[in-house]
């Protein structure tokens, strides 16, 4: 297995409007990723506006200005594509996959919607979508166990203001509250070309996705006056845990236990990443071996720990425990906070290391294995760190962790002082 995190060649342009264009030629398949990383999420979100960057993920779907309603959907799926979207905190992105002479296709499709959704967009598209949006929090957050632990968890990590402080899902109330006018003015803000990355991974070549990249993109205008999102880098430890107790429909006590740790892409991520891993990824886990094998109070599926890989404040680091029948919510939540303060104490082995690197290596080498999986990693590095090849670096970063690096931090990050801890209990125990 190669040592570099990326061997394939990247080739890179800027448009005249400032549209960054990712090239990675990878002749293996006859097929195309494309990939589109727009520099809005729901940290850019003004007051009284959260939830907007998520809810475009929806209308961008929804016709363009030559493109009907679902239209760009029949089009990828019927060209034998595959398509999605996602937003979070960071980014909003959209992406498919074609076979290599779609390409002009996608691309099309993708300069339309990026320079012809506002003409488009009706008032009845809009509360079309507001109620696809609900309905969606209703599954995914609202009357699902434990469906609404990031929300909460967001909050009792970040203060009030800070950019990180609410989930991309939004507010129900802002969202119904603004009219037409005021989503159109969001898009013409972040849907310009000088705040994307087009990037393109497969069998193509780097003349052939500039020049169409040019032909498609290049007439729509730049936006001089993005706003910059609000600064969450430094927040304030306040000595003392924040805390939190959920009495809820959920089939048995859960505790989460989280920290801020450093912002994914900085050195001291990269430790947070093999710190997570060691502590609660798979069966060789600390977590699993101490709370689901050993002492048995932690449900086997359900106990782990993970970073959540966001690039502009501390990111959080989240361990998690379900309860074994009989097992009480306070037992389990000092079980959990037992093997977390014991990275600071209790060396990580060599084998521990070994093992997460192992996961860690597997990982990102199955995610590298796909055109749409390097088009996506790519798109994020030119958006987040401005050059696309510092992907290179990740996985060697990984690789050069010691144990040594994994008890500083736990002992400078992971204290009780700060913890946020999140509790779920049944109600029938209330």
């Amino acid at each position: 297995m190669p040592d570099s995190g990326f061997p394939w060649p990247i080739e890179t342009t800027r448009l005249d409007n400032g549209l960054r264009v990712v090239v990675s030629e990878d002749r293996t398949a006859p097929a195309v990723a494309v990939n589109l990383w727009y520099d809005v999420g729901s940290r850019h979100e003004p007051a009284g506006q959260t939830g907007f960057a998520h809810l475009f993920e929806h209308l961008m779907f929804e016709g363009s200005v030559h493109v009907a309603k679902t239209e760009h959907m029949k089009l990828i799926q019927g060209a034998g594509g595959s398509l999605n979207a996602t937003t979070n905190p960071d980014r909003t992105n959209y992406f498919e996959t074609v076979p290599a002479e779609h390409l002009e296709l996608a691309l099309w499709l993708e300069a339309d919607r990026m320079g012809g959704l506002v003409p488009a967009l009706t008032q009845e598209t809009l509360d079309n979508q507001r109620d696809v949006v609900k309905n969606e929090r209703r599954q995914r957050y609202d009357n699902v166990p434990y469906g609404d632990a990031w929300l909460r968890l967001l909050p009792l990590l970040y203060p009030p203001g800070h950019p990180y402080h609410h989930a991309t899902i939004g507010s129900m109330a802002d969202l119904n509250a603004a009219d037409l006018a005021t989503f159109q003015d969001f898009h013409t803000t972040y849907y310009a070309p000088n705040n994307a990355v087009l990037t393109v991974v497969g069998d193509t070549t780097a003349a052939e996705v500039f020049a169409l990249a040019d032909k498609y993109f290049g007439g729509l205008a730049p936006r001089p006056d993005i706003p910059a999102a609000p600064d969450g880098r430094t927040v304030p430890a306040t000595g003392r845990p924040a805390v939190e107790t959920v009495t809820a429909d959920v089939p048995a006590a859960r505790v989460y236990l989280a920290h801020r740790t450093h912002p994914f892409g900085a050195p001291g991520y990269d430790v947070t990443t093999v710190l997570a891993t060691v502590l609660g990824s798979g069966r060789g886990s600390r977590l699993y071996q101490r709370l689901a094998d050993g002492e048995r109070i932690a449900q086997p599926d359900l106990v782990g720990a993970y970073g959540v890989d966001l690039a502009h404040a501390p990111a959080p680091l989240i361990a998690t425990a379900t309860a074994r029948p009989g097992v009480t919510a306070d037992r389990l939540r000092d079980g959990l906070a037992e093997v977390v303060d014991e990275l600071a104490t209790v060396p990580v082995t060599a084998a521990e290391l070994e093992r997460a690197k192992a996961l860690l290596s597997t990982m990102w080498w199955r995610q590298m294995a796909t055109v749409d999986g390097r088009a996506d990693t790519l798109g994020r590095y030119a958006t987040q760190f401005g050059d696309p090849a510092r992907a290179a670096d990740r996985l060697p970063a990984w690789l050069a962790i010691t144990g040594e690096q994994i008890a500083e931090q736990a002992a400078e990050l992971l204290g009780a002082a700060d913890r946020v801890i999140l509790t779920y209990l049944p109600e029938e125990t209330s």
